[in-house]
């Protein structure tokens, strides 16, 4: 996307000038002209030299922004200049009126050669007005070049409007008349230039968010030199690798990850997230960050552009210079608006001549329309609203990448979830700690000395083991926090040690302990070898059915204990959902998990349906299913998300999620929290209320405002306007869909109160409900036909002992060109896929043994 600033732009009709001029242009596929930054963006194979030459023909100014940064692109030069011309204008206007209105009206005293003397009158009123002219000349300059190109807009009406005036007036004088209106024509300018300038304040104000953003990126970093001493650089300098170090209270420079020390660091700057994250290392950090603690040494990964910050940043900015669906009506009428101003201001003129009026009457009536007029409501009503929406979002870490996606995501009826990583945490915790002479309990503190002994034995059996589950029991457990409390203190330098340690192929883990034989396992494995009671059991299953691994721990044929693990639920998980139910949405979780452990995450959340055991591939498949009955947003962080983020109506990544799911995505959630989906949908549906608004208000004004000026309501009310406060009304036009577009920034996008159903709810859930049933059976229909039409490889492997394993193994392989799908048991010890091309066994292997399995056989 190519951006470029636009010049000599005044309002919505030269915007559609600008867009027109431009998508005409041979190679140009898409071309957005925002009037609130004076900017365009275009896509497209057309030369730089192409466009800027084609905006030019349509009589505008155009320069690539290439070279220029977003804080040179977003800064307020108009209004210092409209202020400048304002304070002019108004100085000379109150001579004029002492003038013109003080001495004629009250009587105020003029120098004795101005007494009864018209002429004199008329001329120092004429020579005041033609200086306010000339320090609104813009106004004259853009109206009538825009009429020389054929593209007449605002300034043009402005500019006929005051000039008919002036031009009027003059003659008037001549002819020796007393009815002159060189004051209005000198009013028309100036109150016109106050609008103008509350108008450019305003906008100033609606891309604040972005402003305050580019403030936070340091000017300079600390880095390690190499003579290894401390020095101070500017940012720019800072390059990719550079090892820079980071104190309490300073911002951190660029993104990096940490080497050195650890800290808490407040990202709210970019997450909107005002708990401070914890960071050790290997942590990684972003710009513009705050070291809230601890001393930091990092090593620089993205710098420049590259960082965390900017492409928030460029994002928003690329947000703003997109163009929201509903702006196309705003549009199309801001394309004919001005020339049939002017042809009714014509017929205005005409038709008081006919009716008798004298000529200055008439001309008032025809100038009055002319300057109440205000295609600039009808610009402005959309992208005004659009960018304070996106500032909203951006002050969350809520980023709408496109005008469109922020205006249809309010539409969305349907929510499907993934599990992994969305749902749930996507990391396994110990949940439950239970010995046969204690209860279920979930916590980290001991309760006896059986649990004890269970949480010494089970943190060193499975700190020799790599896997996932093993991982969870002993960060449980915690390092250096084995309790030896009954070993000899003569045992006590050999506690680490777990000799003959053996993994059970899809069984458990197996070794000994001071020539105790220790195993862990499962509870078919342990059953074996160790009498369970028939209360245990059931415990244990029990915790199966909530979706938890339990893992049995024995020393010498006798059970010591069992610790239950699970991927647990986010704790915002069921209330996002809830507050997504109340929205009316219909919230559906995806997962590729068997039915008992999908149904048990799903019950704790509230979702509205499950489906379960889904293959990567098919997720996009459901995801246009769904869109056949409703708007459909998915929510996903992984690399098998991406189709479905993509076919989705709105895909929304979790921001901790990979890059290739951000990428395909529409709205990233920067805290990776659940709750900002309805934050999201609360925030779009609020920024398209206050378009509908602003659109509202600008042709309720016109279609008002334009009859009221012509005096259609004369005879009927007695209504009469002047042009005066026909120019005074067209300022505040502009100026109040402005300002309603900023109330946007009281929106408290956390609070559900005001939450309505979106239509048609009901019969979605109806609908979604059928489909839901009859995607599990042809899913099933679809697996066993697939099973008969493609080959399929039987891979035997060691050290699967759960469906975490399953899980690994089975994303691994899928990940392979030519697997079409993989099936893993942890109880069959093997993995079956089924292969849509040829794959090498190697490769295979090599998937496989990456994730820290061996494999024994490839049949």
């Amino acid at each position: 996307m190519d951006k470029y600033n636009i010049t000599g732009m005044s309002c919505a009709a030269c915007q559609a000038r600008v867009e027109k001029a431009v998508s005409e242009v041979k190679g140009v596929d898409t071309c957005n002209v925002n009037l609130l930054t004076n900017t365009m963006a275009v896509e497209g194979s057309a030369t730089k030299d192409e466009i800027i030459k084609a905006v030019e023909n349509a009589g505008y100014g155009a320069a690539s922004l290439e070279e220029k940064s977003s804080e040179d692109i977003l800064k307020d030069t108009e209004t210092p200049k409209l202020k400048k011309r304002l304070i002019l204008s108004v100085g000379f206007l109150l001579v004029l009126m002492y003038f013109s209105m003080g001495h004629m009206m009250l009587h105020f005293p003029v120098p004795s050669f101005m007494h009864n003397n018209m002429m004199a009158m008329g001329m120092v009123q004429m020579s005041l007005t033609i200086v306010i002219m000339y320090i609104n000349r813009k106004f004259f300059i853009s109206g009538f070049k825009g009429m020389i190109h054929g593209a007449p807009n605002m300034d043009t009406l402005v500019a006929l409007g005051s000039g008919a005036s002036f031009i009027y007036s003059v003659f008037a004088m001549i002819s020796g008349k007393d009815d002159l209106y060189f004051e209005s024509a000198a009013m028309i300018l100036t109150l016109i230039t106050v609008g103008k300038m509350l108008e450019a304040m305003s906008k100033g104000r609606t891309t604040d968010a972005i402003k305050s953003l580019m403030k936070l990126a340091p000017k300079t970093a600390i880095i390690i030199d190499s003579y290894g001493k401390e020095k101070e650089v500017s940012i720019e300098s800072v390059k990719a690798g550079d090892i820079f170090v980071v104190r309490p209270g300073e911002s951190i420079p660029v993104d990096g990850i940490v080497i050195e020390g650890n800290s808490a660091v407040n990202e709210a700057a970019l997450t909107g997230e005002s708990i401070p994250v914890d960071k050790y290392v290997g942590s990684e950090v972003s710009a513009a960050t705050i070291n809230s603690s601890g001393f930091m040494k990092c090593r620089a990964t993205r710098v420049g552009k590259d960082t965390t910050l900017s492409q928030i940043i460029q994002m928003v900015s690329d947000a703003a210079a997109t163009k929201a669906p509903i702006a196309k009506i705003a549009d199309r009428v801001s394309g004919v608006f001005v020339p049939a101003v002017i042809v009714i201001a014509l017929l205005t003129i005409v038709i008081w001549l006919l009716v008798g009026a004298d000529f200055g009457y008439a001309l008032t009536r025809g100038i009055a329309v002319l300057v109440i007029s205000c295609p600039c409501a009808l610009g402005l009503a959309t992208p005004v609203a659009i960018m304070v929406g996106n500032g909203v979002g951006a002050k969350n870490g809520i980023m709408f990448k496109t005008a469109a996606t922020l205006e249809n995501t309010g539409k969305t009826q349907i929510v499907a979830l993934d599990k992994t990583g969305t749902i749930t945490e996507g990391e396994p915790v110990v949940t439950d700690v239970f010995t046969p002479d204690s209860i279920t309990r979930s916590g980290y503190s001991l309760i006896n000395e059986s649990e004890n002994k269970l949480l010494k034995i089970a943190g060193l059996l499975e700190k020799k083991s790599e896997h996932p589950l093993a991982k969870a029991v002993v960060s449980y457990v915690g390092p250096g926090e084995i309790y030896y409390d009954d070993l000899d203190e003569d045992d006590e330098e050999e506690i680490d040690d777990i000799t003959d340690f053996e993994v059970l192929p899809g069984h458990g883990l197996k070794g000994k302990y001071h020539g105790h034989e220790v195993i862990g396992a499962s509870l078919r494995y342990i059953e074996k070898i160790v009498k369970i009671h028939p209360e245990i059991r059931e415990k244990t299953e029990g915790l199966a059915a909530q979706g938890k691994t339990p893992l049995c721990f024995a020393m010498d044929g006798k059970l010591l204990g069992i610790i239950a693990v699970a991927d647990t639920i986010k704790k915002d998980s069921a209330k996002a959902v809830k507050e997504l139910k109340d929205m009316g949405i219909h919230v559906i979780m995806i997962t590729g998990d068997n039915l008992k452990t999908a149904r048990a995450i799903g019950d704790q959340a509230g979702v509205d349906e499950i489906i379960s055991e889904v293959l990567p591939k098919d997720k996009e498949a459901i995801i246009r299913k769904l869109s056949e009955t409703g708007k459909v947003a998915m929510v996903g962080d992984g690399i098998n998300d991406a189709p479905a983020l993509t076919r989705a109506d709105t895909g929304i990544a979790i921001g901790a999620g990979t890059d290739v799911a951000i990428d395909a995505a529409d709205v990233v959630l920067m805290k990776s929290n659940l709750v900002d989906v309805a934050a999201a949908i609360r925030l779009s549906r609020a920024t398209l209320r206050n378009i509908h608004q602003n659109l509202f208000w600008a042709f309720f004004y016109n279609v008002i405002g334009i009859p009221l000026a012509a005096g259609a309501y004369i005879h009927a009310f007695g209504w009469e306007l002047s042009p005066m406060f026909g120019a005074a009304a067209m300022s505040l036009s502009s100026f109040f869909v402005v300002t309603n577009a900023l109330r946007l920034n009281l929106l408290k996008i956390y609070d559900p109160s005001g939450d309505k159903p979106v239509k048609g709810s009901d019969e979605i859930s109806v609908a979604i409900d059928n489909m839901t049933k009859e995607e599990t059976l042809r899913n099933k229909q679809a697996n066993e036909s697939e099973e008969i039409k493609m080959a399929t490889k039987t891979i035997r492997i060691e050290g699967m002992m759960c469906e975490h394993c399953e899980a690994r193994v089975k994303k691994a392989l899928e990940a392979i060109d030519g697997v079409a799908s993989a099936k893993a048991s942890h109880t069959d010890g093997n993995a079956v896929v089924e292969l849509s091309s040829e794959v090498d066994n190697e490769v295979l292997k090599g998937a496989v043994e990456d994730q820290d399995y061996k494999v024994l056989e490839i049949l």
